[in-house]
């Protein structure tokens, strides 16, 4: 019977594996997520080197790329010497998590890009007088980076949609069958 659970437990990583694969990251994160998930309890490298067969060298960066991405935090366990590694046990949390840390670096990437950019075209303006074709490109240039900004301001403002929650008012939680 025993047996029995631990394949179960183990499709219950693999399908975590898979579906954080399908949203763009690693199954190799996903093994490990689903692996602490799976434990119920904080983990540390060297018991999930073991657990998935993984040097330790390999699993401390997979647990700082998960750090990274806000989906497992370092916790304090009164007594243990090593670092505990956990997961956050709300599917819908981890969800928002891996997007939202997502965004928030293509929103800071292009925070800096946006500001080399208009001083760049700050500098063709100044410049020497501008021919016709010229001033042309660079209102078309200048057009597109107000396009740049206002999609970028939206990815900013659809964060914070997730990440207040407020996402949740518009298309709320079902309640599990389990719950009822």
């Amino acid at each position: 019977m025993l047996n029995k659970m631990i394949k179960v437990e183990e499709q219950f990583v693999d399908k975590i594996a898979d579906n954080m694969h399908t949203f763009g990251i690693s199954i190799t994160v996903g093994r490990v997520l689903g692996t602490i998930y799976m434990n119920r309890e904080p983990m540390t490298l060297d018991e999930l080197s073991e657990s998935i067969g993984m040097s330790k060298t390999r699993m401390s960066q997979v647990v700082r790329e998960m750090l990274d991405l806000n989906i497992a935090e370092k916790v304090f366990e009164k007594g243990v010497r090593k670092d505990l590694y956990n997961v956050e046990r709300d599917y819908y949390q981890t969800f928002i998590s891996l997007f939202t840390s997502n965004w928030r670096k293509a929103i800071n990437k292009s925070k800096v890009f946006e500001q080399k950019l208009q001083r760049e075209l700050a500098d063709i303006e100044k410049s020497e007088p501008l021919n016709e074709q010229t001033e042309e490109k660079l209102n078309e240039l200048l057009k597109e980076t107000r396009i740049w900004l206002d999609y970028y301001d939206w990815i900013d403002r659809l964060t914070e949609f997730f990440e207040s929650g407020e996402i949740f008012e518009h298309v709320p939680i079902r309640e599990s069958k389990t719950d009822k």
